[in-house]
């Protein structure tokens, strides 16, 4: 396991006008110098900052690369170099098959996918260059294998679950961390309108405080609830057959 040297002095959080990136910018105040933030809510964004005495509001879409890069320049700029970045931001949408929306797919590529990787593009350059540095990327178990109602969503986190693969094996060597961070169900804006069951749904404060616990020691992944997050990687053993046939069964039912 990588240990983590827990002297950041620079955090940036993406994604962290709600939720599990809110709750760990609270819980980053005051314990780290520049807490930066970023979503796309200023005003959500500026309200957290005026209530905390380290955290500074960065607006940002991170669908737009040249905003990233140029917002990473502004904290860098500001505050010196990033030495956390979690890149959280995230959209999610239920989809059936039989209404499948092209736009919303395309969204959530944007969003989840390419919100980080523009995010990693302008954090490496630095982070090279001093060889240090730690990337959290907030993936999810719907990542593991293909859940029903899940085209707009589950795809792009098995794509940050295989790119935290190969950066970790990438950069670790050159003495850059990257976690991955995995979540089950968390009581956030994102999942109070789900339609069905959340078993062992957690709130965003134990979330986040998950999170920072993993990230202090230097973990590659970092998993919570335990219990469901665990279930769902046994789905990820069982042969394809047997799979599809609990897939089939249990996941495809339509919420009463």
């Amino acid at each position: 396991m990588a240990t983590s040297k827990n002297d950041w002095k620079t955090a940036w959080i993406t994604g962290a006008s709600s939720g599990i990136g809110l709750e760990l910018a609270r819980l980053l105040d005051g314990k780290v110098d520049h807490v930066a933030l970023s979503a796309r809510s200023q005003d959500k964004l500026d309200t957290l900052a005026g209530q905390c005495k380290t955290v500074v509001s960065y607006p940002l879409d991170v669908t737009d690369a040249d905003a990233v890069a140029a917002s990473v320049g502004d904290i860098e700029v500001a505050a010196g170099p990033i030495d956390l970045a979690v890149l959280n931001a995230g959209a999610w949408q239920l989809m059936d098959i039989a209404d499948l929306d092209l736009s919303a797919i395309r969204a959530g590529i944007e969003v989840n996918y390419m919100g980080v990787v523009h995010a990693i593009d302008a954090l490496l350059p630095g982070m090279l260059a001093r060889g240090a540095g730690h990337i959290a990327i907030v993936a999810s178990v719907a990542g593991y294998r293909g859940l029903p109602r899940s085209v707009a969503y589950g795809p792009t986190k098995a794509a940050l679950i295989n790119l935290a693969e190969t950066l970790r094996t990438e950069l670790e060597p050159r003495g850059i961390t990257i976690s991955l961070v995995n979540p089950g169900f968390v009581d956030t804006p994102m999942t109070q309108d789900n339609p069905f069951p959340m078993p062992g749904i957690i709130s965003a404060r134990e979330a986040a405080q998950n999170l920072l616990a993993g990230l202090k020691r230097g973990k590659y992944e970092i998993i919570f609830p335990r219990a469901f997050v665990m279930a769902m990687k046994a789905l990820r053993l069982l042969p394809n057959a047997a799979f599809f046939w609990v897939a089939r069964t249990f996941l495809l039912k339509k919420p009463s």
